[in-house]
C-alpha cells in the first residue's frame, strides 16, 4: 500500500462515523452483559424461550455470533478512525452510551414485552424486573444523547483548524 500524504481528508475529525461505530461497540457490550450474565451465570432465560431447551440454546448461541460479529466490526471501525486520526472522542463515548440504552431499551421493550421472546425472569412477579431493566436503559440512553449534545456544542464552539 502506497504511503498517504501528510494531510488527507482522510486525517480530519470524522464525529458522526466516531458515534456510530462506537454505538455498534455499546450495542454489542451490552448484548454481551446480557447473554453472559442473564442467560448464562443466572440461567434466568435464553433469548428465545416459546420453545424446547435446546432450541433456547441455539437462539443464545445465535445471539452470542451476532454480538460477537458487532463487536469484531466495530473494534475494524474504531481502529479505522484511530489510524486516520479521525476519532473524535466525545462523540465516540455518546455513540457508546447510545448503543448500551438502544440494546438495552430494544430487548426489554421489543424482546420482553411486544415479541414475547422471554422475560427477564420466570416464576416471580417480572414489574419490578421490567422496571430496572427498561429504567437502565433509559438512564444510559439519556446519558447518550446528552453526551451527543455536548459534543455537538463542543464542536460547534472549536475554531476551524487551518
Amino acid at each position: 500500500m502506497p504511503p498517504r500524504p501528510a494531510s488527507s481528508s482522510e486525517d480530519r475529525p470524522q464525529p458522526g462515523r466516531s458515534l456510530a461505530v462506537c454505538a455498534l461497540i455499546g450495542l454489542a457490550v451490552m448484548a454481551a452483559v446480557d447473554e453472559i450474565v442473564f442467560h448464562q451465570i443466572l440461567h434466568w432465560h435464553h433469548f428465545y424461550d416459546r420453545s424446547a431447551l435446546g432450541i433456547g440454546l441455539l437462539s443464545d448461541g445465535l445471539l452470542h455470533t451476532f454480538e460477537l460479529l458487532a463487536l469484531v466490526a466495530g473494534f475494524f471501525g474504531f481502529a479505522d478512525l484511530r489510524r486516520r486520526n479521525a476519532l473524535v472522542a466525545a462523540h465516540g463515548w455518546a455513540g457508546f452510551f447510545l448503543g448500551l440504552g438502544a440494546f438495552q431499551l430494544f430487548d426489554g421493550i421489543v424482546d420482553h414485552k411486544l415479541l414475547r421472546l422471554h422475560q427477564i425472569r420466570y416464576g416471580v412477579d417480572v414489574t419490578p424486573y421490567d422496571w430496572a431493566w427498561n429504567s437502565v436503559g433509559v438512564i444510559l440512553l439519556a446519558l447518550g444523547i446528552a453526551q451527543t449534545v455536548r459534543a455537538e456544542r463542543s464542536a460547534r464552539n472549536r475554531p476551524a483548524s487551518v
